[in-house]
């Protein structure tokens, strides 16, 4: 196994890291590593959004509750950003449209491959990472904290630092329930099944390891306790009024 796949297998998300703040040089390689990522059709429809002002990141971390969107070492935010082409388009006499869904799918790749190449990236220089999912908690504060114009929308932040702690490390789905030759698998085949519920009797035990027995929920009780809530239902209205979604 080669250096860059076992860096990848021993990826873990850090939510505590020291004081010390990356440094210009850090974050210029990181983003032109983010860059370097594959991008639909040469479109490149996603900006990143670094944010350095102690007062911004308290009223970020407002928005997602959790500390570490304030104490990191920096602190990315991914948007999707057709604002650039449409501004562009007016100078060459053209009109640019980002209002359908395949649009929409096209900037969250975009942005996504570029954000998971600045982790690779990061996390080979002995850095931690963490997504941050939980700004969508209010996307419209942080529009407005963020300034950001029509035609960009934030999809996530990441946090990355140098690691107060390793962290620990979830273990994901087997194999075998994720990846079918031909065609789709479904869980209830026995096979899928039996695969799903010898994980969920590990991850069991994860969580009673490193809670002292305090924990002990299955990834299956997790996910689908999770996904029976409905949750930020405001997404859906902020992406039409940022120009998104309109046919």
């Amino acid at each position: 196994m080669n250096e860059v796949i076992q860096l990848l297998n021993n990826h873990r998300s850090i939510r505590s890291f020291t004081e010390k703040k990356l440094s210009d040089e850090t974050i210029h390689a990181l983003v032109k590593a983010a860059q370097s990522a594959s991008t639909s059709s040469y479109v490149q429809a996603y900006s990143i959004i670094g944010v350095t002002n102690d007062n911004l990141k308290a009223e970020l971390r407002k928005v997602s509750g959790q500390s570490y969107v304030e104490h990191n070492g920096h602190l990315f935010v991914f948007v999707i950003d057709y604002n650039r082409h449409v501004k562009l388009s007016h100078l060459k006499d053209n009109e640019v449209k980002f209002e359908n869904t395949e649009q929409l799918i096209v900037g969250t790749v975009d942005a996504t491959l570029a954000a998971q190449n600045l982790a690779i990236a990061a996390e080979s220089m002995g850095l931690g990472i963490c997504y941050i999912g939980s700004l969508r908690n209010n996307v419209s504060r942080v529009i407005e904290l963020l300034k950001l114009p029509s035609g960009v929308f934030p999809l996530f932040g990441m946090v990355v630092g140098e690691p107060a702690n390793k962290g620990s490390q979830k273990e994901r789905l087997p194999f075998e329930t994720v990846y079918f030759e031909n065609a789709y698998k479904s869980v209830d085949d026995a096979d899928v099944l039996a695969e799903v519920e010898a994980y969920d009797s590990r991850v069991s035990e994860y969580y009673k390891d490193r809670t002292n027995g305090e924990r002990n929920d299955t990834w299956t009780d997790q996910v689908t306790t999770m996904l029976s809530r409905k949750t930020r239902l405001d997404v859906h209205d902020v992406l039409k009024s940022q120009g998104f979604l309109q046919q």
